[in-house]
């Protein structure tokens, strides 16, 4: 297993103060959880992952994310067991669009 640590600053929206999880192992090999922090306005991310040395292709998924959402005060943990970017990027949106506090 590797685990990937990343942290983005300067979001602006904010998740309802209840944890969230979407996906299961079992589905689409990914599990998140997501959950609203108090981390000084940053957004911090884990991933646990079988899939060594992708890092990069982390960084870009997690990157393109963090750039559509902008999320304050929130944490993320991801436990992969080898899904594609795209599930990656489709179970992180399922998360937010539950979690965002400006939603009805």
């Amino acid at each position: 297993m590797e685990t990937l640590n990343y942290r983005f600053d300067g979001g602006t929206r904010r998740l309802k103060p209840a944890p969230e999880l979407v996906g299961v192992v079992s589905s689409g090999n990914l599990e998140v959880l997501i959950e609203h922090a108090a981390l000084d306005g940053g957004c911090s991310i884990e991933i646990k992952t079988a899939a060594r040395g992708f890092g990069a292709i982390w960084q870009a998924v997690i990157g393109d994310f963090f750039g559509r959402w902008q999320l304050a005060d929130t944490r993320i943990a991801i436990n992969d067991m080898g899904a594609t970017p795209a599930v990656v990027s489709l179970r992180l949106d399922q998360a937010v669009q539950v979690m965002l506090e400006d939603q009805p």
